[in-house]
């Protein structure tokens, strides 16, 4: 698929912007064939000994997550060929086709550095992942699943191999059950367990079942507005300290301000572009009643400005 720039503004104490890496085509609305959105893949461009048997599980919708200022979505959907349930699925690799076997570790989704139809380069580092997903499962009670992985300049596979398994350098995985109808806004914090330290590329599938082969047929996701997020608190003036912390309440919508120190002050609420969404004096608690998704609070006090992150549900 054909290749387009996106790029986001991440949040900064200074008001200014600095660029970092998003992922191409990640609103969903760029697709030159109605078989696969631009920048992403499906069975259509995958390889391997079955591939010429892979039939077209990904396309264009119309329906939208609420609030959307645009106008497509994707949708992947499972088919039941002789029994056996092919699921959904459409990643920023490439498929590869090894087995019949469903659960076979000759199917896998692959990074190919070496081609950018089948790549996407990513060498800052997100704290998450965010998206919306409507998942419709076609009877039954199982998962769809979203998996990224920030990897090394390695044709990196998911399900991984050992090989693979070194090249990691972080992960976010969400198994999901159905939404009940509606879309869903998921945000996914990526674990920097390692092994490895520097990433190069970023790997993100989407499956209508959890597990290769289960679910059943006409099982349905529709994807939209993929966005990385990131973490102000590595720029320059903003500190943290073990003497406060920041907290939400999600139940109560209350954001709690605990310190060691006395604070005398103002905090501010950035979304996650930067705006202001909430500001006042600091005091033990206020009310917090805002769209669910990353914030930053900043504190003013003691001449010094404190960062923390908090995620309302």
């Amino acid at each position: 698929m054909k290749k387009i720039l996106l790029f986001t503004f991440s949040l900064i104490i200074v008001f200014a912007s600095l660029s970092q890496g998003q992922i191409d085509n990640g609103d969903m609305e760029s697709w030159s064939s109605n078989d696969e959105p631009d920048n992403w893949n499906s069975f259509l461009s995958a390889n391997g000994t079955w591939s010429a048997f892979a039939g077209d599980q990904c396309e264009p919708s119309s329906e939208t997550r609420p609030g959307s200022n645009g106008t497509k979505s994707c949708r992947i959907f499972s088919n039941a060929v002789l029994g056996t349930v092919a699921n959904g699925n459409v990643t920023l690799g490439r498929i590869h086709m090894g087995s019949t076997n469903p659960t076979s570790s000759d199917n896998y989704n692959k990074t190919v550095t070496g081609n950018s139809n089948f790549s996407q380069a990513l060498t800052d580092k997100p704290d998450s992942i965010v998206y919306w997903v409507k998942f419709t499962p076609n009877g039954g009670n199982g998962n769809a699943r979203m998996k990224a992985t920030l990897h090394t300049d390695y044709d990196y596979r998911d399900p991984e191999d050992a090989s693979s398994s070194s090249a990691v350098v972080a992960t976010a995985v969400d198994n999901y059950p159905s939404t009940q109808g509606n879309w869903e806004r998921h945000s996914i914090a990526f674990n920097y367990s390692g092994p490895a330290t520097d990433n190069a590329y970023i790997l993100v599938t989407f499956t209508t079942n959890e597990v290769g082969g289960q679910g059943n047929d006409n099982d349905e996701v529709l994807i939209d507005d993929i966005e990385l997020i990131y973490n102000s608190n590595n720029i320059e003036n903003l500190i943290s300290s073990d003497d406060i912390n920041v907290s939400i309440d999600n139940f109560t919508n209350q954001i709690y301000f605990n310190s060691k120190i006395d604070l005398n002050g103002v905090y501010k609420v950035y979304n996650s572009v930067g705006q202001i969404v909430q500001s006042g004096e600091i005091s033990n608690t206020v009310c917090f009643e805002k769209e669910p998704g990353i914030y930053f609070v900043h504190l003013n006090a003691n001449n010094k400005v404190y960062s923390f992150e908090i995620f309302k549900n």
